[in-house]
């Protein structure tokens, strides 16, 4: 755990690069991706499909898909069933892996023999992933905009706008990611430098939430969700901060999750990636239509812990399908807001327009 006062010291991001060079071997052991935070707290890492789903053993596929645990596999649930049902409207054949952690998709994107072709992968591990491999991977999609929430815990409703966080202590999970660049905008442009922040994992902080040892804390979605609901009324959702980045009138949007492809396989297959996308809408638009089939959908991947969880979780994942110039202008406004935080955000500069895949 560690405290901070924003401005504060970001962690560098090599970490992330650093760990990308071997695959890691299990899960953090809260089951929570290390820079996305998203995962529900004492969630146990999540089965791999055996063989490859869609497929009979000795065929090769077309598209390695891998999405991560949490909101970010969450749009695609329809897609992945329908792997598994070989039932997919573009009739390409998937193999797909559910990881836990952003580095295992880091890791599975790049090097000399990579195992993944398309993921989904937190915002701004896609703009360092660019800056860091010269473009070996581009942006062909948003699958997510904004997870995260702030919670009050002990029954209180004190705190309903980021104004009534003024002199309070906040934990938050995602230090050096996504959930800690977002806490520190909302911040700073509201005018808050008395907020002292508190970083932990999902879990440590879901526990002494439930418990009232803590009055307020930033998680994403499903932990969020999932506190919520073990509290029993004692814990409840005060801010979603994606209502609060609007608010802004900035004219950015808060983008969680970016679906990235190899820049080598889009240039040799760009119809695949093409017949990706659209698959991908079709599953975002069934998750956010069928809410309760989703759901359990969801669980049964594994990307929740319970279909309950997912069917509380899914209207707050804020899940959105956005590709081509809509995708440009939304997430390259956000890399800007990112960039005004802390270059390191964004791998120290802004990415240029051969980033986007917009065929």
């Amino acid at each position: 755990m560690r405290r901070v006062k924003f401005p504060a010291l970001l962690l560098a991001l090599s970490l992330l690069f650093t760990l990308a060079a071997c695959k890691p071997a299990a899960a953090d052991p809260s089951g929570e991706p290390s820079q996305e935070s998203s995962a529900a707290p004492s969630q146990e890492p999540n089965p791999q499909p055996t063989g490859t789903p869609g497929l009979a053993n000795d065929e090769e596929p077309d598209i390695r898909l891998a999405v991560l645990s949490g909101p970010t596999g969450v749009g695609a649930a329809k897609l992945l069933d329908n792997v598994n049902s070989h039932s997919t409207a573009n009739h390409a054949g998937y193999a797909y892996t559910i990881a836990s952690d952003n580095s295992e998709l880091v890791a599975g994107l790049t090097g000399p023999d990579p195992e993944f072709d398309i993921a989904t992968v937190a915002s701004n591990v896609a703009v360092n992933l660019y800056n860091k491999t010269d473009g070996g991977v581009q942006i062909i999609a948003v699958g997510t905009l904004g997870v995260l929430h702030i919670l009050e815990s002990g029954g209180k409703t004190e705190i309903n706008s980021m104004a009534d966080l003024a002199g309070k202590t906040v934990y938050a999970a995602g230090q050096g990611a996504n959930p800690e660049y977002v806490l520190r905008y909302l911040l700073r442009e509201n005018g808050l430098d008395d907020v002292e922040v508190v970083f932990a994992d999902a879990s440590e902080i879901s526990a002494k939430l439930i418990s009232g040892e803590i009055e307020c804390a930033m998680l994403p979605v499903p932990a969020a969700t999932a506190a919520i609901m073990k509290s029993e009324g004692r814990v409840r959702a005060a801010i979603d901060l994606t209502e609060a980045w609007d608010s802004l009138r900035s004219g950015s949007q808060l983008i969680m999750t970016a679906v990235v492809v190899r820049t080598e396989f889009a240039q040799a297959h760009p119809e695949l990636v093409a017949g990706f996308l659209a698959d991908y809408e079709a599953s975002i638009n069934f998750v956010n239509n069928n809410v309760d089939e989703a759901a359990e959908l969801v669980a049964g991947l594994g990307i929740t812990p319970s279909a309950p969880i997912a069917k509380q979780a899914i209207p707050q994942c804020h899940l959105a399908f956005l590709s081509s110039m809509d995708m440009v202008a939304a997430i390259s406004d956000y890399y800007s807001v990112l960039y005004s935080i802390d270059p390191a955000a964004v791998g120290g500069s802004l990415p240029d327009d051969g980033i986007y895949w917009t065929e």
